[in-house]
């Protein structure tokens, strides 16, 4: 029997079936999964957030901490060059890690900040631009295009959206999509 038009449900996630551009899907779905990381979120106490999710060992908030440090390398450091701290102080265990005396707004804004440089960055590039020399990539030959960069953020992402619909399960038995 087939269901109501309203009850049916989305063939494919992100954006919509029309689109073919290669630029637009890519952009489409790296924007797709940052609202599904924020819709991952939602309804978590800021202890929830804060608390490392066994056996996982990283809490969901330093997950987004993490993500804006990918975008930040990848984007400001990698593809444009820009002279930016690339890694926190401490390496892997500080960039996973929040501090106590940061707020979880501060987490959010500095994660914003970082989507809105990448925003910024794509808005005029076309996919076939290689990554400026200078920063992450010292020769040409290391120098990606902004295709292949975003194509890496976006399986960061998928992978890390992902993991986070188990942190979820784990904390308050929520399943995602």
């Amino acid at each position: 029997m087939q269901q109501p038009p309203e009850q049916v449900p989305a063939l494919l996630d992100g954006p919509t079936v029309n689109v073919c551009d290669v630029h637009e899907l890519l952009l489409g779905y790296l924007e797709w999964y940052r609202e599904a990381l924020m819709r991952k979120l939602a309804g978590l106490s800021d202890d929830q957030l804060r608390t490392p999710v066994e056996p996982l060992g990283w809490a969901p908030l330093g997950l987004v901490q993490h993500l804006g440090w990918v975008e930040r390398r990848w984007m400001r450091w990698g593809f444009a060059a820009e002279d930016v701290v690339a890694y926190p102080p401490g390496e892997d265990a500080a960039e996973w890690t929040v501090a106590a005396g940061t707020s979880t707004a501060e987490v959010m804004a500095a994660y914003q900040a970082e989507v809105t440089a990448t925003n910024s960055l794509v808005g005029a590039a076309t996919l076939s631009d290689r990554a400026r020399l200078g920063g992450r990539f010292k020769t040409p030959d290391q120098a990606p295009s902004l295709g292949r960069i975003l194509f890496h953020l976006l399986q960061e992402y998928a992978r890390h959206v992902g993991q986070l619909d188990v942190a979820r399960e784990l904390i308050d038995g929520e399943t995602g999509e």
